[in-house]
């Protein structure tokens, strides 16, 4: 049975400091890496003889609007089957430069789960064998799921703060 102790200690004696921000949430081993870096640590994971974490489970974006140069982070949640061992990697990036290595190369699954992140939220694949928006139509000049429109009409009168407890 795999420990998140183990696997943390063998990150971090191949990729030094360019693994970082190991946490434990629920038990679940998470850590941060660069851009840089994404493919060959689940590269490494995926191709490491006792870990075998070689199933990508999910891929996700977020938006932190309020994070200057850290205003997207990409999520990827990896899973072994033969250890039942489950780890998350986020790797930030800046609005600016918003691309990272598309990992279509190590998943074949990743290829919709890109394509759903690049729709909801405008990140780019580079490498990516078809980015095109997955669920939402072509003609959509915006993200709709980035943090960039109010949560409420604030031109509605209909909602009386005193209704809804506020």
């Amino acid at each position: 049975m795999l420990s998140n102790q183990e696997v943390a200690e063998e990150l971090l004696g191949k990729f030094g400091d360019q693994v970082y921000d190991f946490d434990e949430p629920y038990g679940l081993l998470t850590l941060s890496t660069t851009r840089e870096d994404i493919i060959p640590v689940l590269e490494f994971l995926k191709d490491h003889k006792v870990f075998q974490i070689n199933f990508l489970t999910d891929l996700t974006g977020i938006h932190y609007p309020d994070s200057p140069g850290k205003e997207f982070m990409v999520v990827y949640h990896a899973h072994s089957f033969i250890h039942n061992f489950r780890i998350r990697i986020k790797v930030s990036i800046a609005e600016a430069d918003i691309h990272i290595p598309t990992a279509t190369g190590l998943y074949a699954c990743a290829n919709w789960m890109e394509r759903e992140t690049f729709d909801f939220f405008g990140i780019l694949f580079d490498g990516h064998p078809n980015l095109i928006r997955i669920l939402n139509i072509e003609e959509m000049d915006y993200f709709p799921m980035r943090r960039e429109y109010p949560l409420e009409d604030a031109t509605r009168e209909d909602k009386i703060d005193a209704l809804f407890g506020r």
